[in-house]
């Protein structure tokens, strides 16, 4: 299992995304620059942003999502602002303006509505904003949101739209995952101790059935996306940063490592800089991937299940297409065994 490396940024990676056909990929990272590339062969189609963008953001870009036709692209940034990008041709169409970063931002499945999540800060609150997309007219949009939910408790840090996009799915600094309506704005459900630390990531299972969640606390858990009920809990030695779902077999890819601050003084070995394949219904470890040089940041899955991409603090994105191994139904396919020799 080669990796693809991808060599296109100039500091540590924030989100990765792949679009609905897996042929392109979309990374972010705080040197402010959105990058798109081929996933065939790495190739970089264009460049979001940066000294010679247009209209490109200002600081650390925290979040980006693609939505399902790969015709628009939306990102937000430590510079309070989001942006809706056209994909083909690079042009920044529309920009919010906002008192707070943005962390996170989202498509709902029929493409028509975003979100955005600002940060916590200066005495403003946490905002998960639901902003329309006039898709005929994308120049013209608004600045009043559909709907606005101040979090008065710990603040949000990742969320995504649960099936159907009747609900907002939320993980919190605290460790709180919680459902709120998209129309009322109102919190329907939550979990206050789902996690024991700050939650990192959030991503749907393939049917939308079931969603898992990394967090500061070591662990990832798999929740049922109608009710919140923890159905699987995968406990590691290590803070975890991302981690998904994999399409066609069952496992799941948890990735992170130690404090970006102490990378210097630990080797990669020690550090657990690998990508980590667990056994969805077992909660077992079966392999690790290696490779990067620091922490990773952020994971994501090509949707057929052909692939998966990692994106880590070294600032580089490694994409890993599967061999006719791993989709054969020996326990392990052809990942690294976990046991050290």
């Amino acid at each position: 299992m080669k990796p693809i490396i991808l060599q296109g940024h100039e500091r540590s990676l924030t989100q990765i995304v792949f679009n609905a056909e897996g042929d392109l990929l979309f990374s972010a990272s705080k040197d402010s620059v959105v990058n798109a590339w081929y996933t065939s062969n790495g190739e970089r189609l264009g460049t979001f942003g940066g000294i010679k963008g247009d209209g490109g953001h200002n600081g650390t870009v925290w979040t980006v999502a693609v939505d399902s036709q790969s015709r628009f692209l939306v990102t937000g940034a430590a510079d309070n602002t989001m942006k809706l990008w056209d994909i083909s041709t690079g042009k920044c169409l529309r920009t919010w303006e906002f008192l707070t970063a943005v962390k996170r931002v989202a498509w709902n499945e029929d493409d028509d509505t975003i979100l955005s999540i600002t940060e916590q800060r200066q005495g403003q609150p946490s905002v998960i904003r639901i902003f329309p997309i006039n898709r005929e007219d994308p120049t013209s949009q608004t600045d009043t949101p559909l709907t606005e939910m101040r979090l008065t408790g710990s603040k949000a840090t990742v969320a995504l739209f649960a099936p159907v996009s009747d609900y907002v799915i939320t993980g919190h600094e605290s460790g709180k995952v919680a459902k709120y309506d998209v129309k009322t704005g109102e919190e329907v459900n939550f979990v206050d101790d789902a996690h024991r630390g700050e939650i990192t990531d959030i991503q749907l299972s393939p049917d939308g059935t079931y969603f898992i969640t990394s967090s500061k606390d070591k662990t990832a858990r798999l929740f049922d996306s109608e009710t919140l009920e923890e159905m699987k809990v995968y406990t590691t030695e290590t803070p975890l940063n991302s981690a998904c779902i994999a399409p066609l077999r069952p496992y799941i890819i948890l990735g992170g490592g130690q404090d970006a601050m102490s990378v210097t003084t630990t080797s990669s070995r020690a550090g657990k800089f690998e990508s980590r394949f667990w056994h969805k219904l077992f909660e077992e470890e079966v392999g690790r991937v290696k490779g990067h040089f620091g922490p990773i940041n952020t994971l994501a899955v090509h949707p057929q299940g052909r692939a998966y991409a990692s994106g880590a603090e070294d600032g580089f994105v490694r994409v890993h297409w599967f061999d006719e191994s791993y989709f054969r139904s020996r326990p392990f396919g052809d990942l690294e065994p976990e046991v050290e020799v």
